[in-house]
């Protein structure tokens, strides 16, 4: 790190735990976000004041009026660009340090798989089910670490996984595919606007501890929150053996 460098990231490496070591991995590490929308505007954020060298910020659409209420990374001035690019720029203000690679599409196939390939970890902000398992399989595969977030109503979900562990769930193992389970998109049903910066702020806080090697993992924890009440609470849950995703791994 330079002398700029030491400066900025200073209550960082004023951290015990963190320290020049921890601050430097981050310097040097690749962070994959998919979804550039409430989720994403948040983790994208503050990954990049926190120096990590390297966002990839996939997403498919574009910056619309009904977005603004919660998608902090994006402005007026920018309705009708694609978010990754209203992303990149927004970013660029609060960082220039930080090489920010905007991708346009929907990941899907190779693509996702040689993205995922690609980063330190992956920050999945999407918001519906197809998505989600896609990343896990590409996650599992690569043996990439996952952050998972979502956000609906007043209700607000985060997990982590590490598929460097054998032992570690999945995402699959959680919500198995094929299973009924309510899918809340906030076009729908919509979203309370702090919600989404809480989650993927968590969202965040987990990756930089990945990245910098620190702290504890909450594999196997979903973490439940609801705004409403103001109350979090974490339920426990364990691989399947029979995981078609991670069960041989």
């Amino acid at each position: 790190m330079d002398d700029a460098q030491l400066l900025r990231y200073s209550r960082h490496i004023l951290l015990d735990e963190l320290g020049i070591e921890g601050q430097e991995r981050i310097l040097q590490s690749h962070a994959l976000i998919i979804g550039a929308g409430g989720l994403g505007s948040p983790a994208a954020l503050y990954l990049a004041s926190a120096g990590v060298g390297t966002l990839t910020l996939a997403d498919g659409d574009t910056v619309d009026l009904t977005n603004l209420q919660r998608q902090i990374l994006h402005t007026e001035a920018r309705i009708g660009q694609t978010k990754v690019a209203s992303g990149a720029e927004s970013l660029a203000q609060i960082n220039a340090g930080v090489r920010v690679i905007p991708r346009h599409e929907r990941l899907e196939g190779e693509a996702l798989a040689n993205c995922v390939a690609a980063a330190d970890v992956v920050l999945d902000c999407s918001d519906n089910f197809s998505t989600r398992y896609a990343i896990n399989q590409a996650c599992v595969q690569s043996q990439t670490p996952l952050v998972s977030g979502a956000a609906a109503r007043f209700s607000g979900q985060v997990s982590v996984f590490d598929f460097t562990r054998p032992d570690f769930p999945c995402y699959h193992c959680l919500f198995p595919d094929g299973q009924p389970v309510a899918e809340e998109r906030c076009a729908v049903t919509g979203v309370f606007a702090p919600l989404t910066g809480i989650v993927g702020s968590l969202q965040a806080a987990e990756a930089l501890k990945l990245l910098a090697g620190i702290g504890v993992i909450p594999a196997g924890r979903l973490l439940l929150i609801d705004a409403l009440s103001q109350t979090f609470r974490t339920v426990a849950f364990s691989k399947d053996p029979a995981c078609p995703v991670c069960g041989s791994c």
